[in-house]
């Protein structure tokens, strides 16, 4: 991994000094409100002008999103070191007050060897640097359109407020306005539905309630969940990149103070939050963590930019710089960690509060909500997702794959095929249970642009483990084999083994296991046996010459073995047939209701007075009521038996009756449901 540190002079800053011709502090410069300001009597929405949202379903970029370039203002507050790095493979657009600042920058620029092809201008006033507070907020509609969403700027700087206007009229993009006091400081997304900004927000709209603040955000930007947060710095500015920031839809950047700290506990509370909270993936948050102790040399690290495959980290020459880039590095791995060391970095106002990423307005977007972590056996994984080519260009039909490795092994690739609109589905295959699959998605369109999912590719790709078959791959009907007359016993009892998957899957043996009596399967298929998707194999299974026992009820068991798995089926014969006694067939005997919950009912219709016996077993065999009650002949009996609420052996399940009166018998299934 490259890592850059770039060293921003004191003569930088002086040459930037005498540019402004500042002779004491420009207090408009200041993050916060200055003295002068607040005893302005101050209107943010007096010069704001609101419209409708955009229309359909809205998409809010995110800073991790493609960018097309960067927002800057003059005079700076980066050093040109910065600039320069940013103009290497990005399109810097400086904010400049006329033509003659325009050509200053111009020659500050050739002076420091910056790429000036890759530098453009925005000839508008403004009243301070904080161009991240002021900026624009880039949003697509349904329609894939890009816009920009302005709010009224919480601070009296009207210039400032007005740029998010200009940008709209340089881009020739949408513009709408959302009457919402904000700063882009307090306000971050994750592109996918998500977004965060403190109680800042609640604090600057006192006339609108929580949900019509919420109300605001999803309408304007799509966000229909909005976690707004205490503030750990302990009423600062209370903004939200101060301490933190979202690395992708599934990780977050939080800052760490030392535990002597008195802050330590809301930090942590704040950590905490977002670690318990559901990403955009599905999954609780990847919680990073990098140390913000606080002291001079300030250590500003979360205040960082994103700026497609670089992350800009600022830095002061402090201890823990080293420790910063290490979290980055881990936090995310293939990205570009360049570190900025500048002397004007305050301790939370730092790089990102003076830079804005401009969306790339006709990006390639890939919506995929990833297959990650623990997940059910499968040996074969359908990935899905949408892709959108925002420049209205085609997608090549021949350039969508999902690429994937198993374990450690080497990536290979599966054309994703179009579904509808701009859905596309490909498949990974082969993999077998307790297999790590590690993968990513790729596009390219005819307006030369390309994009992975997720953004960094296989540097940081999605991951998976399967577990050993959570839910069964195939199943029996019925659950048990029971042969309850001499009739079973000769003609045989039909066994359904049924394929649950969507797949083949194949049977590689089907043999007894156990030696309690004498059964067979009649006409065993060739084996191994490959059983079709939702497909049933149907076996009859025979008993043949049964032993003496002693039990009411003997379990064997079939054993089916598949490819990936072994599952057992209970074979089972009553005692009665073993000993081959004589079975009625003349009275009558019914069973309600069957599942029963609380209450089973015998009705007995006997041809002589007798004792009846009823016995319930468990699957196993292990008697769980015996009771005996008189009946009377050429009459109607009802035996009733009730649950007692300390049977604890009765739980919800398969059990086994048997009721004798006199010389007639009858055994069958029965079912609790609790």
């Amino acid at each position: 991994m490259k890592i850059k540190l770039l060293l921003a002079s004191f003569i930088v800053l002086l040459i930037s000094n005498q540019m402004i011709g500042q002779t004491k502090p420009d207090y408009r410069k200041l993050h916060y409100l200055s003295e002068e300001e607040m005893l302005t009597t101050f209107d943010p929405l007096r010069d704001f002008y609101p419209t409708d949202p955009p229309d359909g379903d809205i998409r809010n970029v995110a800073e991790f999103d493609q960018m097309q370039g960067v927002l800057v203002r003059y005079p700076f507050g980066i050093p040109v070191e910065l600039i320069r790095e940013m103009a290497e493979d990005i399109t810097v657009t400086t904010i400049v007050a006329n033509a003659s600042q325009q050509q200053t920058v111009t020659t500050t620029y050739q002076n420091n060897n910056v790429n000036l092809d890759n530098c453009n201008f925005l000839i508008a006033p403004t009243d301070s640097y904080w161009v991240r507070d002021y900026g624009p907020w880039f949003v697509f509609d349904g329609n894939n359109q890009p816009g920009i969403v302005n709010f009224p700027y919480n601070r009296p700087r009207p210039n400032d407020n007005d740029i998010p206007i200009r940008v709209a009229e340089f881009l020739d993009i949408d513009l709408y306005g959302m009457n919402l006091i904000s700063t882009g400081g307090n306000y971050m997304c994750d592109g996918m539905g998500i977004a965060a900004s403190t109680d800042l927000v609640w604090d600057e709209n006192p006339t609108l309630t929580h949900d019509e603040v919420a109300g605001f955000i999803v309408d304007y930007t799509g966000n229909s969940t909005y976690h707004v947060t205490d503030d750990p710095l302990d009423e600062y500015i209370k903004h939200i990149d101060c301490w933190a920031k979202y690395l992708t839809p599934g990780k977050v950047l939080v800052g760490q103070v030392p535990i002597t700290d008195y802050r330590y506990p809301d930090f942590e509370a704040a950590a905490n939050y977002f670690a318990t909270q559901t990403s955009s993936y599905g999954k609780p948050y990847q919680v990073y963590r990098v140390f913000t102790p606080g002291t001079y040399p300030y250590t500003p690290y979360t205040n960082s930019l994103i700026l497609n495959r670089k992350v800009l980290v600022p830095l002061t020459g402090s201890q823990w710089d080293d420790e910063a880039i290490t979290s980055y590095q881990e936090a995310m791995p293939g990205y570009e960690i360049i570190g900025i060391v500048y002397n004007g970095w305050q301790n939370t106002d730092a790089l990102h509060c003076r830079a804005k990423g401009i969306a790339d307005i006709g990006m390639l977007y890939i919506h995929h909500i990833p297959t990650s972590g623990t997940v059910a056996y499968r040996p074969t994984y359908e990935i899905t997702a949408t892709i959108t080519a925002c420049s209205g260009s085609n997608i090549y039909a021949d350039s969508v794959f999902v690429y994937y490795k198993i374990n450690n092994g080497s990536y290979t690739s599966a054309l994703m095929q179009i579904d509808t609109a701009n859905n596309y589905t490909g498949l990974i295959e082969n993999v077998w249970p307790g297999d790590s699959v590690s993968y990513y998605i790729y596009a390219a369109d005819e307006s030369g642009r390309n994009a992975t999912c997720p953004f960094i590719g296989e540097f940081d790709p999605f991951v998976f483990t399967n577990i050993y078959f959570p839910v069964p791959e195939i199943t029996f009907n019925p659950d048990t084999v029971l042969f309850l007359t001499q009739e079973d016993m000769i003609t045989g009892i039909p066994l359904h083994i049924i394929n649950l998957m969507s797949y083949n899957t194949t049977i590689n043996s089907i043999t007894e296991y156990g030696d309690e009596f004498m059964w067979y399967v009649e006409e065993m298929p060739d084996l191994p046996f490959s059983l079709g998707g939702y497909d049933t194999l149907t076996l009859n299974v025979l008993c043949a010459i049964p032993t003496n026992k002693f039990s009411e009820l003997i379990i064997d068991t079939l054993e089916v073995e598949t490819a990936f798995d072994t599952y057992y089926e209970p074979i089972a014969i009553l005692s009665d047939l073993v000993n081959t006694e004589a079975i009625g067939l003349n009275d009558d005997i019914h069973i309600y209701p069957n599942p029963f919950t609380r209450q089973i009912n015998f009705f007995v219709r006997n041809s002589e007075s007798s004792e009846a016996t009823i016995q319930i077993f468990d699957i196993n065999g292990k008697k769980i009521i015996d009771i005996s009650e008189q009946i009377n002949g050429n009459g109607e009996n009802l035996i009733n038996i009730n649950i007692e609420e300390g049977m604890t052996d009765l739980k919800s399940g398969y059990y086994f009756y048997k009721i004798k009166t006199g010389n007639f018998t009858k055994s069958g299934k029965i079912i609790r449901v609790e």
